[in-house]
């Protein structure tokens, strides 16, 4: 399990899901301890020490000066080489279909080569309202880093997106490079990735954890077979710039962008490096570009922690709570027992070839806390694997890996290790660092911090040396920008958004005072007018607006 995964377009219907009824404030808090408090809830102190981004310079060079130029050639999906799109209801006649291109980018911006150019999927739905009223194409990306954009266009947001939106914007959705129809990382076999699930992550001895780290080399040198040069080069950076290219092909001058979880991540890069070519940005589930690859991963332990304590808030209360039904330390005591008897023996599943390891059962539970909604699916998951019954917790983990009921598997945990590992330096080099690093991850949680320690080793084997490092981004002379967080959210905890918005200089923070993962579209009118008033009339909440 790769703990930095950020993404959430593993179970897409969820997006969706009107889950609360909400109401919004706006401005100063008379309480230091709520959240979004105008400028006292930025927070400009985190990753302090890291540089600044510098922008690249406006002037396109000539080398690229072709790729900005090209004309993309639509075509129906199917005629694209692009799998036609998969709509969960039969599509409107009177609504432009979906068109899908291939737009070609350099796969090194330092030394483009035409012979080593990258092909990238990119789908269109375009604006259903009058010509002139239409803003321009609205780029998402629905995060990851590993989920495709083309299929979050196709099954979410060509068709859940605020009708207005979608009457103003083209609705256009790239793969980044190295995910899926785009040029995507390959690493193991079906069979190997089951194998590589089930790995041991919470080592007892040194032959555990000896094994786990021949587990984490073999998926790094699948990688590096597999893939070749291009798993040097399907960094956050160069996907930021491969989003000006698209940009331009499209003919739009500036880039609008609704992006959420690593889409953040991705936007805030493309507004430190074109700030003049920015417009209205929506940076929804934060991350806080500032910081390394072990604070990044403690500080998500820590948010999966919260997410934790408030399901079993919810679970304790209820009689047939399967954690028990006194606080929340019991259920974090019996949760950490159900995983250590998995670790002894694990759980069957019906299938003679899979059974569900402690591994897998923590990756269960740690889909289930991205989404409020899951809760009752997981409540019942603990129940059977109590009862020796471990499908349901192993059909919880199988989503969060993207494996379908054939055994296939996507490649967004292959692209997710790929662009991680080459983005930071690694949070742990060696079994030993990892090992001295477990007082912290425990006490940031109880639940997952000795499990999330271990998998924060994966990039100390990468073949590939990062190319990135922590950065502050301040998009110096950019129009505002939109940053969304959610106090309670698991995978991009609130002090990440407090701490982009403290960086960027035109953010306005939006916060979400509630559960899950992101804001946008999961139910709150609040947060959705806030984010359609800015994307369809440019008008920016006031910084420091709470919805709750």
């Amino acid at each position: 399990m790769d703990t930095r995964r950020t993404t959430r377009c593993g179970a897409v219907a969820l997006v969706t899901a009107a889950l609360l009824l909400s109401g919004c404030t706006g401005g100063a808090s008379s309480s230091p301890a709520k959240p979004g408090s105008g400028a006292s809830a930025r927070d400009s102190r985190a990753g302090a020490k890291a540089p600044v981004l510098k922008p690249l310079s406006a002037k396109i060079p000539d080398a690229l000066k072709p790729y900005y130029a090209q004309k993309l050639r639509w075509r129906p999906c199917d005629a694209a080489g692009t799998d036609a799109p998969t709509a969960p209801e039969a599509p409107d006649p009177d609504l432009p279909p979906f068109e899908c291109a291939k737009l070609r980018v350099p796969l090194d911006y330092t030394h483009p080569r035409g012979s080593e150019d990258l092909r990238l999927a990119v789908v269109r739905k375009r604006a259903s309202g009058p010509k002139r009223d239409r803003i321009g194409s609205l780029q998402v990306n629905p995060g990851g880093p590993g989920g495709s954009a083309v299929d979050y266009v196709e099954r979410v947001a060509a068709l859940s997106y605020p009708r207005e939106v979608r009457e103003r914007y083209d609705i256009v959705g790239m793969d980044p490079r190295g995910v899926a129809r785009s040029e995507p990382v390959a690493c193991l076999t079906d069979r190997q990735m089951d194998r590589y699930t089930e790995t041991d992550q919470t080592p007892d001895d040194t032959a555990e954890v000896r094994r786990l780290g021949a587990a984490f080399q073999r998926f790094a040198d699948g990688c590096r077979q597999r893939t070749g040069n291009r798993l040097g080069h399907v960094s956050t950076v160069e996907a930021a710039r491969d989003m000006d290219v698209l940009r331009a092909a499209l003919g739009d001058r500036k880039l609008h962008y609704v992006g959420a979880s690593y889409g953040t991540y991705l936007g805030a890069f493309y507004a430190g490096l074109f700030p003049s070519r920015s417009g209205r940005l929506v940076l929804d589930g934060a991350m806080d570009p500032s910081l390394s690859a072990r604070r990044v991963n403690r500080e998500q332990t820590a948010g999966f922690e919260t997410a934790f304590r408030a399901f079993a808030r919810d679970c304790v209360k209820r009689d047939d709570c399967p954690l028990g039904t006194e606080d929340v330390r019991q259920a974090a005591r019996n949760l950490n027992a159900l995983f250590r008897k998995l670790d002894r023996t694990p759980a069957e599943t019906g299938d003679p070839s899979r059974e569900l390891t402690e591994s897998q059962a923590t990756t269960g539970v740690v889909r289930a806390m991205y989404d409020e909604g899951s809760w009752p699916t997981l409540r019942e998951a603990l129940t059977e694997v109590k009862k020796g019954r471990g499908a349901p917790l192993l059909a919880l983990s199988d989503d969060y890996y993207e494996r379908d009921g054939s055994g296939g598997y996507s490649n967004i945990m292959y692209a997710n290790t790929a662009v991680n590992c080459l983005d930071l330096p690694p949070a742990f080099r060696t079994p030993a660092e990892a090992r001295a690093s477990l007082p912290s991850f425990e006490k940031a949680s109880p639940v997952f911090g000795r499990s999330f320690a271990w998998a924060a080793l994966n990039c100390g084997y990468w073949p590939q040396k990062a190319t990135g490092a922590p950065h502050r981004i301040t998009a110096e002379g950019a129009p505002p920008i939109l940053v969304t967080g959610t106090t309670r959210d698991p995978a991009t905890p609130y002090r990440w958004a407090r701490g982009l918005a403290g960086q960027l200089t035109s953010a306005r923070l939006l916060t979400y005072d509630g559960d899950g993962h992101t804001a946008y579209l999961r139910g709150s009118t609040c947060i959705d007018s806030a984010i359609n008033a800015y994307l369809l009339d440019n008008r920016p909440p006031k910084d420091g607006t709470t919805c709750s």
